[in-house]
């Protein structure tokens, strides 16, 4: 699967980039504005008590902000964040040594904790219910249980599938929030605060267009802006006009909805070798070269989610919306 300008996933065209974008505060942070009302809250009760925060699940599709929420979180608490992965904790060693040098308040940040592995998870029950960490020592008959206290810390843990963690982890966050996707206005304003930070010249109509074709993610909307900002100086004089925007994104073949051209070849050959369908996921994948786990996984939820195309028990549909989109004809005896 080639990368595409639109995945909301990161790729290392964004991360020299990300770091400076990030808000620091939580007055900084645009959107999601029910997340920090909440936030601020708990947050303001946490530090009149002296207490570290209880700990927090942010969970969400991926290029919403979790990682950033979290760096806000320990820097309205005033401490220091360590970060990590799932994957990246292989043994309970491992999380001891992380956990052990964590200061009283700090938080430990944890990406993708879904993909902890089991016997990671027994570990950090304890570590999250009584700051003390039960680690076996030795084997065999000299084996014994060494009893570890902690400084109260704040775990905060990330996931884009929040259905895969298990429920007794999920039972012991405090605090669990759902990043929702951005509306148009928020993303607007993100981009207006990122071109800021560019030292990019663009107008309110500009930032509108980028944000209206950024499928409501905050990570697609900054890079289509730096894209468009590097067609604006080579084509233009480096100011971003409503045509300079429209061209730049033209030419990087993404259509006012945010589609791609692979979201394009897919609608496209369901309607012109299926009448629209209802087609087998497979069949759809056989006909436009991609692997049915692609589809389903990267090209299909962003289809499904602004209607042009609909499940079915016999297969995938392609609903009126998408005709119209596309500008094609309805079929006349209508499978769909």
């Amino acid at each position: 699967m080639s990368e595409r300008v639109i995945s909301s996933e990161i790729s290392s065209y964004d991360e020299p980039f990300e770091q400076s974008l990030r808000p620091q505060l939580l007055t900084q942070y645009i959107g999601q504005d029910k997340i920090k009302h909440n936030l601020a809250i708990f947050i303001e009760a946490a530090k009149m008590r002296n207490e570290s925060l209880d700990h927090c699940l942010l969970y969400g599709p991926p290029g919403l902000g979790k990682t950033t929420l979290a760096a806000v979180i320990a820097n309205e608490m005033n401490v220091q964040m360590r970060m990590t992965s799932g994957p990246a904790i292989e043994r309970p060693g491992d999380l001891a040594a992380i956990v052990s040098s964590l200061e009283p308040g700090d938080v430990l940040f944890i990406d993708e904790i879904h993909r902890l592995n089991r016997s990671i998870e027994e570990v950090l029950y304890p570590a999250m219910e009584d700051f003390c960490l039960d680690i076996v020592v030795g084997k065999g008959p000299s084996a014994r249980s060494v009893r570890l206290d902690l400084p109260p810390f704040t775990l905060v843990g990330a996931t884009t599938r929040a259905g895969a963690l298990s429920a007794p982890l999920r039972d012991r966050f405090g605090v669990l929030l759902r990043l929702d996707y951005y509306d148009e206005e928020a993303l607007t304003s993100i981009v207006l605060r990122s071109a800021e930070l560019f030292n990019a010249a663009i107008d309110h109509e500009s930032a509108g267009e980028i944000a209206r074709r950024s499928r409501g993610t905050p990570r697609i909307a900054n890079r289509l802006l730096k894209r468009v900002r590097d067609y604006a100086q080579v084509r233009g004089n480096g100011n971003i006009t409503i045509t300079i925007a429209k061209e730049a994104l033209e030419l990087l073949q993404v259509d006012p909805r945010g589609l791609d051209h692979i979201d394009h070849k897919l609608i496209n050959a369901m309607i012109e070798r299926f009448r629209g369908g209802p087609v087998g996921l497979d069949t759809i994948a056989a006909s436009i070269g991609e692997e049915s786990t692609t589809i389903e996984d990267v090209y299909e939820p962003y289809l499904m989610q602004i209607g042009f195309i609909q499940r079915s028990p016999r297969g995938r549909i392609v609903t009126p919306l998408a005709y119209e989109h596309l500008g094609k004809p309805l079929p006349i005896d209508g499978n769909n």
